[in-house]
């Protein structure tokens, strides 16, 4: 379904909820159409703002995909989960689309516990070694968040906008690494800013086309007016992002940074890099006040 299509079914079904009733607490576990967002940061004083217009829970698995710097391709063998509140503040950001339709952008609220990402170790061959002994001649690389999620705009499904920016680092570990060995930092992250659409990418790359799977839209059982929304079997893609330099790699760190840059190639401009989430699936809650997605959440 096109993103004006998609804008359209929910800004009309938006218009119909109304503010109500007075806050109870959350169920850990929710089921149904929120079955994954128990995890929601509901007691976050930006999700209690009243000042804002709309505020949810996202919950999404990547099943399989890919990423790629420089040469050096790894697949992600196991689910990654990545789930965090939303709030549409009372500014009221929008992003317009080119066929003259508009998505509300929405700022996140972290997950407690640092539960925010959650990624198992990419094992990474090393270039031009045999991998013999996992860990010496291999390197387990960890996906760390670099900062928070921003720009999530769920309707961008379907256009070739983003529809969030993550910014992430790769924590090295092997036993010549040390303990702070990184790809990326806080200061200087790799910028992940996928789409369901199609890229833009500097050559070499040449553009990728995601899929924006199917959408669900879900209306409370309980007569609360928060809608459960969700996404399966997407595809989001990006080719544009660079990735920096290594540091603070080596038993004393950084005497092995030189080595480790010219084994992966880094840094490496962007339009050399990838990376694919395939078999997305992305429940979303979203309400016009937090006291009735609570309530929502705890009946079902």
């Amino acid at each position: 379904m096109p993103a004006s299509r998609l804008t359209s079914v929910l800004a009309s079904i938006a218009a119909t909820v109304l503010v109500l009733g007075a806050a109870s607490p959350a169920h850990a576990d929710p089921g149904g159409a929120y079955t994954g967002l128990g995890d929601c940061p509901l007691t976050a004083a930006t999700m209690k703002d009243p000042a804002n217009l709309q505020v949810g829970c996202v919950h999404s698995v990547t099943g399989g995909g890919s990423i790629t710097i420089g040469t050096t391709t790894v697949t992600f063998e196991d689910p990654i989960i990545v789930q965090f509140g939303i709030y549409w503040p009372a500014s009221a950001p929008v992003r317009e689309f080119p066929d003259g339709s508009a998505a509300n952008v929405y700022s996140t609220v972290p997950a407690a516990g640092g539960k925010t990402l959650i990624a198992k170790p990419l094992e990474v061959t090393l270039p031009g070694i045999g991998n013999l002994i996992p860990g010496v001649t291999s390197v387990f690389a960890q996906v760390e968040l670099a900062g928070p999620i921003t720009e999530f705009v769920p309707l961008a499904t379907g256009s070739n906008t983003p529809v969030f920016t993550l910014p992430v680092k790769l924590r090295l570990r092997n036993a010549l690494f040390g303990g702070r060995c990184y790809i990326g930092s806080d200061a200087a992250p790799i910028r992940f800013q996928p789409t369901t659409g199609t890229t833009s990418p500097p050559p070499p790359n040449r553009p990728a086309t995601g899929d924006p799977g199917t959408l669900n839209i879900v209306p409370d059982p309980n007569g609360f007016q928060t809608l459960g929304a969700g996404f399966t079997g997407a595809t989001l893609v990006d080719n544009a992002y660079a990735v920096p330099k290594a540091h603070g790699c080596g038993l004393i760190p950084g005497s092995l940074d030189a080595i480790i840059n010219l084994a992966f190639g880094l840094p490496s401009a962007a339009g050399k890099n990838a990376v694919v989430f395939s078999a997305n699936d992305t429940a979303l809650a979203i309400s016009p006040s937090w006291d009735d997605l609570t309530q929502a959440l705890a009946a079902s």
